[in-house]
């Protein structure tokens, strides 16, 4: 018997200390939740537990409800996900309805991140909970008790309300209106907005105006206006294709913005120098003007001459065609004349600077002018023929005094043979100088023996190398050409 009543001491005592200790534990887990005490003018459908949302997103439960010294309700809401809090002091809330079988909700929306946050309760009802004024919640009246006025007894008792309600309310309208609007969130909203509207009177009247402005040629227009909306869409679609490349193009846009930048910089160096230049435009704009407008008898001109043009390039096409191989010709040729040209184009400058075409001009005319006489019979030449040891050309050293033969042996000779200068002509027919072993036309035509023209090869290349070297009377860098033909010197 005994063990019976124990058993069912421990059967009655087991569910109480399994809720005390899923209590403590719910409350340990819930000691850093954030208590929000929002006070409403009517909560009579809420319960305790329901769910308090933001956004439609369950943020927490309603954890205990009270009744104020004002005669209104004070619901604890309990928001447990951190990602909503604090709430500002702009926050609001409103009661909904959770389903069809009547159960409610709380939805709130927590504030803008600009505003202060909710004023922390520090003594009193709620002490530690955030309050949140009735200002900011509203109670909606449901659509089944406004339906239920219409029934007895409700419809009588209503009279009865609406009779003696100027009795009941005198001197406190304004407590109506705020109860009216609380009741109706979209009646203090529309409160503001028509506030806010009148004080934008003037601007709403010019927008009026101007809209009538701008909506008249918009309505003449409107075919247009309808295409410009056809043409949007198919830039719409045509830029939704390239939206891949679009982006990359917008994530490259600020690397962009730095290279622009010192390219603007320069640009304002740019124009700021190109400011005097502008302004002589700006000067000489008239004369320009005049300009392309004389040039309009040319444009008239050209309309006729262009086509004949064109014309006759299509007839000159195969003929250039065909003329290709001679161009690429001439191409290798203008390549291969380069050097040349240069040199010949350094020539002629050098002769042209120093004035050695009218030298050699002054030249022929004084030679013609010293040798062509003129007397009573007519011209004559003035020309002498001298017979002396050098008049032929010898190979050999003759002994006489003559170094005509540009030989190693002659030259010699003429160190030595001072005497023999000086002799007197022989006697006519006495035999005259050594007969010459040679003609200088002969030995020039006819090569003679090999030592001679190692000889002569050996003279030559001592000519040109004495002739490739400036004169010691000159500077290094003129030619030997121009101190012949004149210059500066």
């Amino acid at each position: 018997m005994r063990r019976l009543v124990y058993i069912g001491l421990i059967v009655a005592i087991l569910p109480w200390i399994v809720i005390g200790i899923v209590r403590e534990g719910t409350d340990d887990d819930t000691n850093d939740a954030y208590y929000v005490r929002a006070i409403f003018d009517n909560a009579s459908t809420l319960v305790a537990g329901e769910d308090v949302k933001i956004a439609g997103a369950p943020v927490g439960v309603i954890s205990d409800m009270n009744v104020t010294d004002e005669k209104q309700a004070a619901v604890t809401l309990r928001i447990e996900d951190e990602g909503f809090v604090p709430f500002k002091e702009d926050a609001e809330c409103t009661v909904r309805l959770q389903g069809l079988i009547g159960e409610r909700f709380v939805e709130c929306e927590p504030g803008s991140a600009s505003s202060a946050e909710l004023a922390k309760i520090d003594e009193g009802d709620g002490e530690g909970e955030y309050l949140l004024p009735v200002e900011q919640t509203s109670s909606p009246v449901d659509l089944d008790l406004l339906n239920n006025i219409m029934r007895l007894p409700y419809r009588e008792r209503f009279a009865i309300l609406l009779n003696e309600l100027g009795t009941g309310l005198a001197g406190r309208g304004e407590d109506l209106n705020e109860v009216i609007h609380r009741a109706n969130p979209a009646l203090r909203e529309t409160d503001e907005v028509l506030a806010i509207l009148a004080k934008q009177n003037r601007a709403l009247a010019r927008l009026a105006s101007n809209s009538d402005r701008a909506l008249g040629p918009l309505a003449r227009e409107r075919e247009r206006f309808a295409h410009w909306i056809v043409e949007a869409n198919r830039t719409g679609e045509a830029s939704a294709e390239r939206r891949d490349d679009i982006a990359r193009g917008i994530d490259r846009l600020p690397a962009f913005l730095r290279e622009l930048r010192g390219l603007m910089v320069d640009l304002e160096g740019l124009t700021d120098q190109g400011t005097p230049l502008l302004d002589d435009l700006g000067a000489a704009a008239p004369d320009l003007g005049r300009l392309i407008r004389a040039q309009g008898t040319l444009a008239d001109a050209s309309r006729k001459s262009f086509p004949s043009l064109g014309d006759a390039l299509e007839r000159g096409r195969p003929a250039l065609i065909e003329a290709r191989p001679l161009i690429r010709d001439l191409g290798r040729l203008g390549k291969q004349l380069a050097p040349v040209s240069s040199d010949l184009d350094d020539l002629t400058a050098s002769l042209d600077e120093t004035g050695a075409i009218e030298r050699l001009n002054d030249f022929l005319y004084y030679l013609a002018l010293g040798t062509n006489g003129f007397d009573s019979l007519g011209h004559y030449l003035r020309a002498g023929l001298v017979t002396n040891t050098c008049t032929e050309y010898a190979t050999v050293s003759t002994g006489l005094a003559c170094t005509a033969n540009f030989t190693q042996q002659a030259a010699a000779s003429a160190s030595g043979s001072l005497e023999a200068r000086n002799a007197p002509e022989p006697e006519p027919g006495s035999g005259g100088s050594v007969p010459p072993t040679g003609t200088l036309l002969e030995d020039l035509l006819v090569p003679g023996s090999a030592e001679l023209r190692r000889e002569r090869a050996a003279n030559m290349k001592a000519l040109r190398e004495r002739a490739s070297r400036p004169s010691e009377g000159m500077a290094e860098s003129e030619p030997m050409l121009d101190y012949l033909l004149g210059g500066d010197r």
